[in-house]
């Protein structure tokens, strides 16, 4: 009975390793693949708002609708941009929220959001410094992050 116990977890032992061990690398591969991109908080401005404040960041908001075409190509293409990765990233908190659903609709009403994507800068306190509306590349996309931030100075 020992014996056939020991094979039972020696079995189990040798599939909880196997799983791991082609585990990790594709978590790995997750976590550069996040580098390469615009890390955003989902849904969530308080979160936003408390990380900006420690974190003495302006917050960048993409407000999008799931159905709206020119969102969903920034997603695709501009966020994934290196280049702009590494500045927002770097420079902001970022936070994507659907303006159709928890917060969103209060938020649209108070930032009297008129078409998406809608894409906004607020200093660490919630106030806003800078928007903009529709799709944009990643080159201008970075020239409205810089825009924002010469703001902190004045």
């Amino acid at each position: 009975m020992y014996k056939s116990t020991c094979i039972r977890y020696k079995h189990l032992f040798l599939a909880a390793a196997l799983l791991i061990s082609t585990c990790l690398p594709a978590c790995a591969q997750n976590t550069a693949v996040n580098n390469k991109q615009i890390n955003f908080i989902e849904d969530a401005w308080p979160e936003a708002l408390k990380q900006a404040a420690a974190q003495k960041k302006y917050i960048f908001v993409d407000a999008y609708a799931t159905w709206c075409g020119p969102c969903k190509m920034l997603k695709a293409t501009t966020f994934k941009n290196n280049k702009a990765a590494e500045f927002f990233n770097k420079n902001f908190i970022n936070i994507a929220i659907d303006m159709e659903k928890g917060m969103g609709p209060q938020l649209a009403a108070r930032w009297r959001l008129q078409a998406y994507p809608t894409l906004i800068v607020f200093d660490d306190k919630g106030k806003p410094v800078l928007g903009t509306m529709g799709y944009m590349g990643a080159k201008d996309l970075i020239k409205f992050g810089e825009q924002a931030l010469s703001k902190k100075s004045e």
